[in-house]
């Protein structure tokens, strides 16, 4: 199937395209449309042009008239134990259909931005779906970003409504998001975005209607209006390079970048990866604790699941609350197949011990995942060994938001599995590794990651910025879409990455430029400059570690420390929050005044003996006085 997959891509994926419904046929002669070299003009990528169809249509009503309407789309697992909840595809359809009928109310048509800010209740991929379902825009924004954050995405996209809720626990937290919402939207209003309607979802286990702080005129209960409409909802076709949601990431500089999807090709991909990279059978019951506001939430929460007509669970809470038995005790109370996660949550749970997975069966397990960044090795046999009973393979896969869905993956089975590995390319991927000079390095060997030739799930631009699109991952490497990832490769052919190249630091999972901390940091008027770099860390992965130069004359102090972490946490999000604030009276800088960060990561991981050569630095003596800090 690889083999075809590289040398008659457009015969490949058009048959897998064609189980799907499409109200109009693309063109056979132009299955793919492609362009990846800058040298040659625009990067262009396009699949199945001309073809009209729906995501929501395939992945919701095609499941109903195939006779599965009875089958559970969705079970949800609320935070307490307690709580729980289930739609069928039926059901699911009819809610949708509600949605999508209120949005078309209130002015929401095709091409119109919503924006989506909703903790893991069932609603998050219903209102996923019900954009989708009237060629709506949707943007999904992580309910754990920050008011600023969030407005800085409002901003850009200039949604027609924002759905939310007003509030969710998170264990024994109560996180007020609505509160955090309406400062997004007093704050997008100051930059010219006023957003006309937020609906807002009562969830009633955290939070009652009568103390949700409320603005008339704007802010809509969700169960007041769209339970009111009609079951029925026409379906928008749409053609498949229409877009389908955007997706803000972060990059090297402070700006997120909006990620833009597409319709036919993310469809076909998101599905057919969903299928083979988890060995998905009809009776499997899929559990990814990923949140939809990540794209593993957009591809293997939602869509790759339900086109394939999965029963996926859904879960509100948090994975050690109230004890670090709740995930295995999930997998036992709903027969749970297939188990997609974080190695961050692994290594999480591993410091707790065996007790704690030994006092569940897991017996429904068969197929074990791996998502958001390379997995170590202990991780790993701890994940295969105790969680699995050494008999479910695990799918340690390797994506990113820009590719829509996997890249190189194992195959349940298919071939023998290394720790830690990737393994070997999806169907229709070409992964090259090359040096610094772009020339493509064979066998045994260690470079930059790059793919190429286009994959139907590929993203389509940088939204609003197509200079930048082609300047981050087209121009490092002409020819060639860069990931910006090491990646080494092993004798037997095995990819092995690295992690990141550029300046972006892997924290549970979730990207984090470090200019986008950076920035934070010198906000606070008592930070003249500040330089971050990404240092290792036992439970996430990878740490912040924030140098700071503060004002002339201001002294440092534990509180001034807090105060600089509260400031990153209130403008991006407490995932964003430095582990270590390390006091730098200056920054080791070259004469051009670039900052070297290689010295402050040697600084900050203690590999004083391989600092290397200083003596370029404008002034060599601060790397000692960084050194002599070190514990300050």
């Amino acid at each position: 199937m690889y083999q075809r997959s590289i040398d008659d891509p457009a015969g490949f994926w058009s048959e897998i395209a064609e189980e799907f419904y499409w109200e109009q046929r693309w063109d056979p002669d132009e299955v793919c449309s492609e362009n990846l070299d800058v040298t040659k003009g625009p990067i262009k990528i396009e699949w199945f042009r001309g073809g009209k169809t729906n995501i929501c249509y395939n992945a919701v009503d095609r499941n109903v008239e195939s006779g599965n309407g009875d089958k559970i789309a969705m079970y949800w697992e609320g935070n307490e134990p307690s709580q729980d909840g289930k739609l069928s595809y039926s059901v699911l359809l009819d809610k949708v259909c509600q949605l999508a009928n209120y949005l078309k109310s209130v002015g929401v048509g095709k091409g119109d931005a919503v924006v989506v800010y909703l903790p893991m209740l069932m609603e998050l991929p219903i209102a996923m779906l019900a954009c989708a379902r009237i060629g709506a825009v949707h943007s999904v924004v992580f309910a754990g970003f920050s008011a600023d954050a969030l407005a800085q995405r409002i901003v850009d996209c200039k949604p027609k409504v924002v759905i939310t809720c007003n509030a969710v626990k998170r264990g024994q937290k109560l996180i007020p998001l609505k509160d955090i919402v309406d400062t997004s939207l007093v704050e997008s209003a100051k930059n010219g975005v006023d957003v006309g309607i937020c609906l807002t979802y009562e969830n009633q286990s955290a939070l009652n209607k009568e103390d949700t702080r409320w603005k008339p005129g704007r802010d809509v209960w969700w169960q007041d209006v769209v339970p009111n409409f009609p079951t029925k909802c026409g379906v928008e076709w749409v053609d498949a390079e229409d877009p389908l949601f955007l997706l803000y990431t972060s990059g090297s500089t402070g700006k997120p970048k909006g990620v833009l999807h597409t319709t036919g090709g993310y469809m076909v991909y998101s599905a057919t990866t969903f299928k083979h990279a988890f060995d998905y059978m009809p009776g499997d019951v899929y559990w990814c604790t990923a949140d939809c506001g990540w794209i593993t939430g957009h591809s293997y929460v939602t869509y790759g699941p339900l086109l394939n007509g999965a029963s996926v669970l859904i879960f509100e809470g948090a994975p050690n609350y109230p004890d670090p038995g709740r995930c295995w005790d999930i997998v036992d109370k709903y027969g749970v197949t297939i188990f997609y996660t974080a190695p961050t949550l692994i290594r999480s749970l591993m410091r707790d011990g065996t007790e704690y997975v030994d006092r569940y069966s897991r017996k429904s397990l068969r197929v074990l995942g791996s998502v958001g960044e390379p997995i170590n090795p202990a991780a790993w046999r701890w994940f295969y060994d105790v969680v699995g009973d050494s008999r479910c393979p695990i799918s340690d896969t390797w994506w990113q938001t820009e590719t829509g869905g996997f890249m190189i993956t194992p195959l349940p089975g298919a071939w023998p599995q290394k720790p830690g590995s990737a393994t070997f390319p999806f169907f229709g991927v070409q992964p090259v590794i090359v040096d610094e000079k772009g020339r493509e390095l064979e066998g045994e060997c260690s470079g930059y990651l790059c793919i190429k030739k286009s994959w139907p799930g590929a993203f389509r631009t940088l939204y609003g910025d197509k200079d930048r699109y082609e300047t981050t991952y087209f121009k490092p490497f002409a020819g060639y879409y860069f990931s910006g990832d090491g990646c080494s490769r092993d004798k037997d052919g095995y990819h092995w990455l690295t992690g990141r190249v550029d300046d972006v630091i892997n924290v549970s999972g979730h990207r984090i430029g470090t200019a986008e901390v950076e920035s934070s940091l010198v906000s606070h008027p008592k930070c003249a400059e500040a330089a971050v770099v990404g240092i290792d860390h036992e439970v996430k992965g990878q740490g912040i570690y924030a140098f700071v130069t503060l004002v002339d004359g201001v002294p440092y102090s534990d509180d001034l420390r807090k105060s600089l972490v509260m400031t990153v946490r209130s403008q991006i999000g407490a995932f964003a929050a430095p582990d270590k604030i390390h006091w730098a009276p200056g920054l080791p800088k070259t004469r051009s005044g670039k900052i070297m960060r290689r010295i402050l990561r040697k600084i900050a991981s203690r590999q004083l003996d391989e600092l290397g050569d200083t003596s370029t630095l404008a002034d060599p003596g601060v790397v000692d006085q960084l050194i002599s800090l070190s514990d300050s």
